[in-house]
């Protein structure tokens, strides 16, 4: 746990989001980004001991502030699990462009730097989950394909909506948005559901 002024902390998750959307990986060095932050070293490392525990707080404060929970709600209260699956897939899949430019950062600098491979597992772990539960739903009400166990059809399922999935079709083979979600789910059902 971080301690410190809550409005430098503030700062120095600003400027690491404003690094990591440059796409200049050297730009997230600590020193960089406490310069960046306008503090010293000394207060970034008070706030944040390691920079994977920077990289990992990055990510979380970017979810919310862009409200992942409230984005997530039609998905946690839906009345059957087709009805969560579809949520969940609009829901994520409407939020990748949002954070497109801090993922690829941290999909590039994860070759060879562990602290953002942490960052990025971190964050996938949480998309797992959120696949994991819609499949469970599924299951729940008896629609979860025998084709697959529960663990294959959250394999599958956080497999189709990869953010390197939605990269390629979107700019790959130039799928507009709207066609991305409304392709995942369709997907998604006649994969995961009898």
């Amino acid at each position: 746990m971080s301690s410190g002024n809550p409005e430098t902390r503030q700062r120095i998750l600003d400027a690491a989001w404003r690094a990591l959307e440059s796409g200049d990986a050297k730009k997230t060095r600590m020193g960089d980004i406490a310069k960046l932050a306008g503090v010293s070293r000394q207060a970034l490392y008070l706030h944040f001991p390691a920079r994977t525990d920077l990289l990992v707080a990055v990510t979380q404060y970017i979810d919310r502030i862009k409200d992942v929970d409230g984005r997530l709600e039609k998905s946690r209260n839906a009345s059957s699990g087709g009805e969560r699956l579809d949520a969940f897939i609009e829901a994520w899949g409407d939020y990748i462009p949002e954070i497109a430019g801090v993922a690829r950062a941290l999909l590039d600098m994860r070759v060879g730097d562990p602290d953002a491979g942490m960052a990025w597992d971190d964050r996938m772990r949480a998309v797992r989950h959120g696949c994991d539960a819609a499949v469970k739903a599924l299951k729940k009400d008896g629609d979860l394909s025998n084709d697959h166990t529960q663990a294959q059809a959250t394999d599958v399922l956080w497999m189709l909506l990869s953010f390197e999935n939605w990269e390629r079709l979107r700019f790959g083979c130039g799928w507009p948005q709207k066609k991305y979600v409304t392709e995942m789910k369709a997907m998604a059902r006649r994969l995961l559901t009898d």
